[in-house]
């Protein structure tokens, strides 16, 4: 295999135009390369995605092995101000979930460390 072959097999996204990964698009990612039928690969995108919502809302942190975090993040209440009026508003406590991506992502992501077949 060359080294055009490898590059085309890493492209998920079916172009740059749209850099979005939507859930459809993962499920058909499931049905191409593992063989799962269409109902099950869509069963399988949507049951990962609610575990990791339920969880993110009971309060629990995500880490997912060799991708990254995703964590709850408590913000205190602050003042803010309206941009267009620059009246002072109170903005309130509220919880937001932040992101940290793992040392092996970012070493990917950086083109330091090859992309293998196992990412773990």
């Amino acid at each position: 295999m060359n080294t055009e072959d490898t590059k085309t097999d890493r492209v998920i996204l079916p172009s740059l135009e749209t850099p979005t990964l939507t859930k459809a698009e993962l499920a058909e990612l499931l049905f191409e390369r593992l063989g799962l039928n269409k109902r099950e690969s869509k069963d399988m995108v949507e049951a990962f995605f609610e575990i990791v919502h339920q969880t993110l809302v009971d309060g629990s942190d995500v880490k997912l092995s060799g991708f990254g975090n995703f964590n709850i993040r408590r913000k205190a209440p602050r003042p803010g101000r309206n941009p267009r009026t620059g009246e002072a508003i109170p903005i309130k406590a509220r919880n937001v979930v932040t992101f940290h991506a793992s040392h092996k992502l970012k070493a990917i992501v950086q083109g330091d460390t090859p992309l293998g077949e196992d990412f773990e």
